[in-house]
């Protein structure tokens, strides 16, 4: 009898976890969402993705050489989003594949990504999205569904490879400069309608007009993402301005809001 076979090419072989469910209401795979492990070792996190007492796990696991094992079918609901939400979805996931790097983050110093794996992650999300015509804006940071959890994979990810070779959504941040800026304890229709703009990107934001603790945990993950060279949650005219430069380049394009 024949061994089953990964989803995808990338993947070497098959590793696999218990910790996975069915998709709620037929709903397939739409977006890919990126994580690094944050453990010491990537045998300890790979241990943990297929642990049952964890109940986290992930569809596939990258290693630091560009080796790639599937933990669960793509068909399958993996447990790696947690409490999350884009564009006013909070079952992320039903709608995503998760992708585990294996990389310590920032409890563990921060290393750089190699440059395997980085090449690695760039052709399995080609892959995975060509096949299930996920959109390059929905090729997330675990940071980006859950800025106020989450800070994975980290802002020295190198989110303008994958754009280079066509992976993900992302324009050149804009010079950062003086001006007007937004912080913690701002209010107000500026503050509004900057979190209309966030919202219309797809971030879980309210639009209060409060410039709360939420609305800069989600800035300082827009800037982990898109704005890397500055992250401090202060919504700087750099901020800003990648942030309509980004929505006017979606493929679907809605004006984006005057602040």
């Amino acid at each position: 009898m024949s061994l089953p076979r990964p989803d995808s090419p990338r993947a070497s072989k098959i590793y696999p976890s218990p910790n996975h469910g069915e998709r709620a209401l037929g709903a397939r795979p739409d977006m890919i969402v990126l994580h690094y492990t944050g453990m010491p070792t990537g045998a300890e996190a790979l241990g943990r993705l297929c642990n049952p007492v964890a109940e986290v796990s992930c569809h596939y696991f990258v290693w630091e050489d560009g080796g790639v094992l599937q933990l669960v079918p793509e068909a399958r609901r993996a447990w790696h989003a947690g409490v999350s939400s884009w564009a006013g979805e909070t079952d992320l996931n039903s709608r995503s594949i998760g992708i585990e790097i294996v990389n310590p983050g920032h409890e563990g110093g921060s290393p750089p990504f190699p440059s395997a794996q980085i090449d690695a992650v760039i052709e399995l999300c080609a892959e995975i999205a060509g096949r299930h015509a996920i959109a390059p804006e929905r090729v997330l940071a675990h940071s980006d569904i859950a800025p106020g959890r989450k800070r994975d994979p980290g802002e020295l990810f190198p989110w303008d490879e994958l754009h280079a070779r066509g992976v993900g959504h992302l324009v050149a941040p804009a010079r950062i400069a003086g001006g007007r800026f937004f912080a913690r304890g701002d209010e107000g229709q500026p503050v509004q309608a900057l979190q209309a703009m966030f919202a219309l990107y797809g971030y879980g934001v309210s639009v209060t007009g409060v410039y709360d603790e939420a609305t800069e945990q989600v800035v300082r993950a827009f800037q982990r993402h898109f704005r890397r060279e500055q992250i401090d949650g202060v919504a700087d005219s750099s901020t800003i301005t990648t942030l309509r430069d980004l929505i006017a380049t979606r493929p679907s394009r809605i004006p984006p809001l005057a602040v």
